[in-house]
Formats: C-alpha cells, sequence, structure tokens
C-alpha cells in the first residue's frame, strides 16, 4: 500500500549527527527512516521537516538554513530513487517515474523572525508546509502551554486564550496566497481557532492525535477534529505512545499498532474518514515502537483490514487523503 507521511524529523537527526561526525545518510542509517527502508515499506512520499527548538540555539534561522543544506545536500545523487517536490504534478510525475517524492516542510515558525519576506524566501527554497510554533511562543503565536515545576517532568495544559498575534494572522493569509500549507500541529487551542477564523483553504494537523483519546494537548478535540474535516483539511496520526494513550509511567511507554489504529477509528466516527492521514513523527519520538521504522508500514496496513478497514478506507488513511489536499493546495 502506498504511504505519505507527513512529518518526519529525520533531516533534523541527520544534521545534527554530521555536526558531531557522524557518518550517517538519508540512504541508509540507523534512525527511524532512510530511503532503503522507506522503499521496503511501499513509500509514495515523506515530508522532511526542518525542526528547530528555539530554547536551544542561539541562531534558530542560521540552524534552518543548515538543516536546509543537509536536505539538499542529502538528496544530491539519489534522484532515481526519490525527487524533491514543490507540486502536485511533480508528485505525480514523480509516481509514474517510479520514484518516491520528498516534500520539504518546516517546524517552527519562529525561524522567519517574524518576516514576511524571510516566509516568502522560504517559500522560494522549496518549503511548502510550516507549523506557526513549536512549543514555545514567538512572533507568530503561542503553542499550548509547556510548565516546569522544579524536578517535576514538564507537563502541557490547553491555552484557551492566547493565539496568534497580529503578525501571525498576516502570516496565515500570506502562506495561503503563496501556497504554503498550515499546519497547526503544536499550536495552542485558541490558535487553532484563529486559523479558523482568520484564513479560508483546508489546512493539516501534520502529527496530531485524538485527545478523547490520549489527553496530551498536543492532540486535537473533537470539535477541532470536525472544524478541520470540514474545511477539507486532513490531520497525520501521530505513533508516539504519549499522543497515543495516558501512561502513568510514560518511561514504559509503547507505540502500539492497535492504538494507532484506534485513534483512525476516532477520526472516521467523528470527521469522517477523508480527513485521516499518516503523520509518524518518526525520529522525533524516542518510546519503543511496533511500527519500529519506515519498513514496517504493511503491518498497519494488516490491523486495519482485520479490524474492517475496507480497502477504499485504507487507502484514504495511507495516501488518498492527503493527495487530495495536496492537488487542492499545491
Amino acid at each position: 500500500m502506498r504511504v505519505i507521511d507527513m512529518h518526519c524529523d529525520t533531516i533534523s537527526e541527520l544534521y545534527a549527527l554530521k555536526k558531531e561526525g557522524g557518518e550517517a545518510s538519508i540512504l541508509d542509517n540507523q534512525l527511524h527512516l532512510d530511503l532503503r527502508r522507506m522503499k521496503a515499506g511501499d513509500y509514495g512520499l515523506q515530508n522532511f521537516a526542518l525542526y528547530i527548538n528555539l530554547k536551544r540555539t542561539e541562531d534558530p534561522f542560521a540552524e534552518c538554513m543548515g538543516m536546509l543544506d543537509t536536505f539538499y545536500t542529502e538528496m544530491e545523487g539519489q534522484q532515481e530513487l526519490i525527487g524533491i517536490v514543490t507540486s502536485y504534478e511533480e508528485i505525480e510525475r514523480n509516481w509514474e517515474e517510479g520514484r518516491m517524492s520528498a516534500l520539504l516542510t518546516v517546524e517552527e515558525g519562529g525561524v522567519c523572525r517574524g518576516s514576511l519576506a524571510l516566509l516568502r524566501d522560504f517559500y522560494r527554497l522549496g518549503v511548502r508546509m510550516m507549523t506557526l510554533t513549536w512549543n514555545h511562543a514567538n512572533e507568530l503565536g503561542n503553542p499550548n502551554r509547556f510548565i516546569i515545576e522544579g524536578p517535576e517532568a514538564p507537563r502541557f495544559e490547553p491555552d484557551t486564550e492566547h493565539g496568534l498575534t497580529e503578525r501571525g494572522i498576516e502570516f496565515v493569509r500570506e502562506m495561503e496566497r503563496l501556497g504554503m500549507i498550515i499546519d497547526v500541529s503544536h499550536l495552542s487551542d485558541a490558535g487553532i481557532y484563529d486559523v479558523l477564523r482568520y484564513t479560508k483553504k483546508p489546512f493539516t494537523a501534520s502529527h496530531s492525535n485524538a485527545r478523547a483519546l490520549a489527553s496530551h494537548p498536543r492532540n486535537l478535540t473533537d470539535d477541532m477534529i470536525r472544524a478541520i474535516a470540514e474545511r477539507g483539511g486532513v490531520a497525520g496520526i501521530n505513533y508516539c505512545a504519549a499522543f497515543l494513550r495516558d501512561w502513568e509511567d510514560e518511561s514504559q511507554a509503547v507505540s502500539r499498532i492497535s492504538d494507532i489504529v484506534e485513534h483512525i477509528k476516532h477520526f472516521k466516527k467523528t470527521g469522517g474518514i477523508d480527513c485521516v492521514g499518516l503523520g509518524s513523527d518518526f525520529d522525533g519520538i524516542r518510546c519503543g515502537l511496533e511500527l519500529k521504522d519506515a519498513s514496517a508500514l504493511p503491518l498497519l496496513e494488516a490491523e486495519m483490514r482485520r479490524q474492517g478497514f475496507t480497502e477504499t478506507e485504507i487507502e484514504k488513511v495511507f495516501y488518498r487523503n492527503v493527495m487530495r489536499l495536496y492537488k487542492e493546495l499545491l
């Protein structure tokens, strides 16, 4: 079954490894995802995110540009396997030629420094999707609250008051005009409703699950799921165990295929089968995984079939829903 995955952090991991003198490559590595295992998993397209933590870099823009260079450098010489895409037509052409596709995204709108000129420059450099925030407030808006209390582990709580800034509203309107897909994963509850208020086109939550099944505020409420579905958007199911169910001890958390299917079923029940896709978060998650890497996606297909999903429904979740979104927006 052809796979489209809306989010992985593989490029950011390769960038970090190379800074430390590592030898890993996009073709073959010890991470969750490389081209060899993508091919084995029947991937059609992978969104490759440039992930930035604003609190761990002195110059987020320069760090992002370094990752951008890693992306293009790693893709050089791999044209027989994969082609970089910026439009729907290029995706179709790659598939006709038997190649996978790579779509470039940014996970942290703060790399633009609040500058619409930099947003447009990232578009010119091939970026076609961007989250407005990660886990820290920036010039564009706010995530749900990330709270650290003394020696306790950090926790999140919903923020229903602080959403997009005025500049953030300008950004989402410009992203719509350009054809850069708005990604509301990591955005606050208030921010998601601001995106609904100030935009007209479909958008995505590239790697967010259902809050009804796992209470983490990174997940979507049923009302959000319905709103995204009514707009024609798609949410990608995240394989991270913390977003699949509530755990008393997260150190013991394991991402189970059956839990992934439960979230797909919930999205189907709440927003319809057309609003759900895949957003693995490979190489951005640290838990144990039954879907151990990109080669293992046939196991998810088999479990969905075992639990009564039709062939058409599985195709929609695995790739058709995202392709519909990309056809409209790219």
